[in-house]
């Protein structure tokens, strides 16, 4: 069960570095693609820590570089989504967190309440 809310932060964190890769027309990225790329988050989006583990920042950024279309970042988005239903506020805050401690800028909040239609 914590594995599970492992990954919903995980996939918040996946929204946030996707909203800024510039855009393709190719398939979108399935979700995967960003559970894999985002499993070494679990324990610190889990647990939290005063930094993430570097396999958790080069994942994250190893699937930002693959994001570049709006569908991809709304399929990223979606997984997210689909998982954050069960995570504790806690999990998201730290989900929220990575993205700048792995130096990654993004656009918007992570938050289970992103309207993932309207990411571009």
């Amino acid at each position: 069960m914590a594995k599970s809310m492992c990954s919903i932060v995980m996939l918040a964190v996946i929204i946030a570095v996707v909203s800024v890769a510039p855009p393709r027309s190719e398939a979108a990225i399935s979700c995967n693609t960003v559970a894999n790329a985002l499993s070494p988050c679990v324990n610190y989006v889990v647990y939290g820590g005063v930094a993430p583990p570097a396999e958790c920042c080069n994942g994250a950024r190893s699937l930002y570089a693959q994001v570049r279309s709006t569908p991809d970042r709304q399929a990223v988005c979606s997984c997210v989504k689909s998982v954050a239903s069960s995570a504790t506020p806690a999990m998201i805050s730290n989900a929220a967190a990575l993205p700048g401690k792995c130096g990654i800028s993004i656009p918007y909040q992570i938050s289970p309440s992103t309207d993932c239609s309207k990411i571009q």
